[in-house]
């Protein structure tokens, strides 16, 4: 019997996140890295530093969706970082594994409406 596993015919095993999470890491941050230049600018250009005038800032709509664009980002960020650290650093057992994942997911879910809860309060 000959062994197919060798070259490009092997048979990979595993989650192939490799590529996609890594480039999902990079454009996150690339987002996340923008929206911080366009706050700084923001704030280092305006002249009022009150309430008022930061509440204004964010209570233009294309403002709150850019925000909440970021924070998704930001969330979908931790969650690769995480699921790479269960995954690869925690532990290896499945059932632990899946708990801890889940639990993960259900506290970004919740992050995220809260995010949204938050912006369009304002």
């Amino acid at each position: 019997m000959a062994n197919d596993n060798i070259g490009p015919n092997r048979l990979v095993v595993g989650a192939h996140y490799g590529l996609r999470d890594w480039l999902a890491q990079r454009v996150t941050a690339i987002v996340m890295a923008v929206y911080t230049v366009i706050l700084l600018v923001l704030f280092l250009t305006g002249n009022d530093f009150s309430y008022e005038a930061w509440a204004g800032i964010f209570a233009r709509q294309w403002f709150k969706l850019a925000t909440f664009t970021v924070f998704v980002a930001l969330f979908y960020h931790a969650w690769v970082g995480m699921r790479d650290i269960w995954m690869d650093y925690v532990t290896h057992n499945v059932a632990l594994r899946l708990v801890f994942q889940v639990a993960t997911i259900l506290w970004l879910v919740a992050c995220v409406g809260y995010t949204a809860q938050i912006l369009w309060r304002v």
